[in-house]
């Protein structure tokens, strides 16, 4: 049985504190998201806005080549790349590039095939080593990928259904005890509903945000945010709570001023809010 979870609160974070954000984009670190689908188009756009309001520095999305044109002018701070026509085949240079520079990689955010989030996983993972963030199928297909071929910072942001995927049965989030044995049987730190676990048996537990967040799109923005710490500096366990913590605060933000009924698209600009309130 693991020990009980550490509270997270404001105290804590200040003690913790962010790294220097430097003077440029480039002291801020880079990130990439890779995902979409057809059906989910703007999946990786909010995930990538999320990044950028929790301080990431610059921005690629690699998504199906038909979202591209699209997705450009709807974040136009973000540089767009595209995925290959067909699952399995090799990524382009240019997408292989900027992978092996990328500070964070978040991968999973709108993929809705199992077969092509698999075969995507393998080749973003054989173009990097620093850390990746997996997210919606990307965490399904986990079970089926070699973790050796992964790199050695791996981040899961699980919802249950996910995260009993990767158990093999039902989790409960009452303790702590069934995310850290999900971190010990994939070496990695987990998110799951408010809850940070590490392989190591530590976690840390942030209050719940408003009901509000129950929305969708929402887990696309936390991932995003994570991912964005991550890039920043921030060790896997940190980015993770940081990012937790972000996202529930502004839904808490967005029910005080607007009530429940606010969008997914709302919560990005809510989390640079968030992150001043720290220090209130």
């Amino acid at each position: 049985m693991s020990s009980p979870s550490e509270a997270v609160d404001r105290r804590l974070l200040r003690t913790w504190g962010l790294p220097d954000p430097g003077d440029s984009k480039k002291s801020r670190g880079r990130v990439i998201v890779v995902g979409g689908s057809r059906r989910s188009p703007g999946a990786a756009l909010l995930a990538g806005e999320a990044t950028l309001r929790v301080g990431a520095g610059r921005l690629a999305l690699v998504v199906p080549d038909p979202l591209v044109g699209p997705l450009g002018p709807a974040l136009p701070e973000a540089a767009l790349l595209s995925l290959p026509p067909r699952a399995g085949e090799p990524l382009q240079a240019d997408v292989e590039e900027e992978l092996s520079e990328a500070d964070a990689v978040l991968l999973g955010p709108g993929f809705d095939d199992a077969y092509g989030t698999r075969a995507t996983l393998l080749s973003v993972a054989a173009a990097r080593r620093g850390p990746l963030v997996l997210d919606a199928f990307g965490i399904g297909v986990l079970p089926t990928v070699d973790r050796a071929l992964l790199p050695r910072h791996l981040v899961l942001n699980a919802n249950l259904e996910e995260a009993a995927i990767l158990l093999g049965r039902d989790v409960s989030t009452n303790t702590p005890d069934d995310l850290v044995e999900v971190a010990q049987q994939y070496d990695a730190v987990v998110h799951c509903y408010g809850i940070v676990a590490a392989a190591d048996g530590r976690s840390w537990r942030v209050p719940p945000g408003a009901a509000g967040l129950g929305t969708s799109g929402s887990g696309d923005v936390l991932a995003g945010a994570i991912t964005g710490f991550l890039a920043r500096g921030l060790d896997p366990i940190r980015a993770a709570v940081w990012g937790s913590w972000a996202h529930a605060r502004a839904g808490d933000r967005l029910t005080d001023r607007v009530g429940v009924g606010f969008l997914a698209r709302d919560i990005p600009s809510e989390l640079t809010r968030a992150i001043v309130d720290v220090d209130r």
